[in-house]
């Protein structure tokens, strides 16, 4: 496995990935389109991808101007390998040394994406939209769990 600074050759492969969850599926696919993605790697936040043999399996990108993750997601296949949790640390240890700002996500209640960062130290602070549990993380907090 490589992770790597994600590069707008790799949006094809990130709609493919986001496009194949079995969880937190888009409402409206055509909402999210490769024009918006290279907006969020290059203006407006950052991005990582993981690969395996050469494929990318996985990514995360953080938006910068709101101070939430944008987008981290795997290939069904590859979860629960390690990689979601190299992707989410890359992306909060390049957004705390830019910002002290507190970050935050948004996920759908009752998924493993819930549970996933609860483990990693998210704190539930409330709602998001109509129905997805709003998390934060605080500067102190990662660097305590980070440690």
């Amino acid at each position: 496995m490589r992770c790597r600074e994600a590069k707008l050759t790799d949006i094809p492969q990130l709609q493919i990935i986001r496009h194949s969850v079995k969880e937190n599926i888009l409402s409206d696919p055509t909402l999210v389109t490769d024009e918006l993605c290279a907006l969020y790697l290059t203006e407006r936040g950052k991005g990582w991808v993981c690969e395996v043999d050469g494929k990318v399996v996985g990514f995360s990108i953080v938006d910068m101007q709101e101070h939430n993750v944008w987008a981290l997601f795997l290939l069904p296949e590859f979860e629960s390998q390690g990689i979601g949790k190299q992707l989410h640390n890359m992306l909060l240890n390049w957004y705390f040394e830019q910002t002290r700002e507190t970050i935050w996500l948004g996920t759908d209640p009752g998924t493993r994406a819930e549970q996933f960062y609860r483990r990693q130290g998210w704190r539930e602070i409330g709602t998001h939209g109509r129905s997805e549990i709003k998390f934060e993380m605080r500067y102190e907090d990662w660097k305590a769990c980070s440690e």
